[in-house]
């Protein structure tokens, strides 16, 4: 299993939690982004440049993703493409995206896009807190310890 990260986006304090999960689980954290993004040296961690565009970055997680996979995205949309095909998906807030939870999700953003094509100006996400942080530790250490069962058993 591997951990894909859209990181394009991510917040710095999320990917360094994801390099020490890399190398204290042992599992592989891949970076996908349209432009060079500094990693650690880590034969665990690796990073995947994809040409610019639109939904260039999301096409090639779902290309890669395998059932069971983790996918950390702010995108609705990927996040709904990865349960789809069997992965898993978190927000960098510690959202943790499911199939009975998605629709709804894609709903408010469908509703908040019309809003700013009618322009209303609806201002961007609020700065990551300790309590996001927090919050995307935690769902981060449930998925490890799964994997981990899985991976001894």
């Amino acid at each position: 299993m591997t951990i894909w990260v859209d990181a394009d986006a991510c917040p710095g304090p999320i990917k360094t939690q994801l390099f020490r999960a890399a190398d204290r689980v042992g599992v592989d954290v891949v970076l996908v982004a349209n432009h060079p993004l500094p990693t650690p040296r880590s034969k665990r961690v690796r990073f995947m440049q994809v040409a610019s565009g639109f939904d260039v970055a999301d096409n090639a997680i779902v290309a890669q993703l395998a059932g069971g996979d983790l996918v950390i995205t702010s995108d609705i949309e990927l996040a709904a493409e990865v349960l789809a095909k069997g992965g898993e998906a978190i927000s960098p807030r510690g959202e943790v995206f499911s199939p009975d939870s998605i629709r709804g999700r894609q709903v408010q953003r469908e509703f908040m896009q019309t809003l700013r094509e009618s322009g209303v100006t609806t201002g961007g996400p609020p700065p990551l807190h300790a309590r996001d942080k927090q919050a995307f530790a935690a769902m981060l250490e449930r998925w490890l310890n799964r994997y981990q069962r899985k991976r001894s058993s």
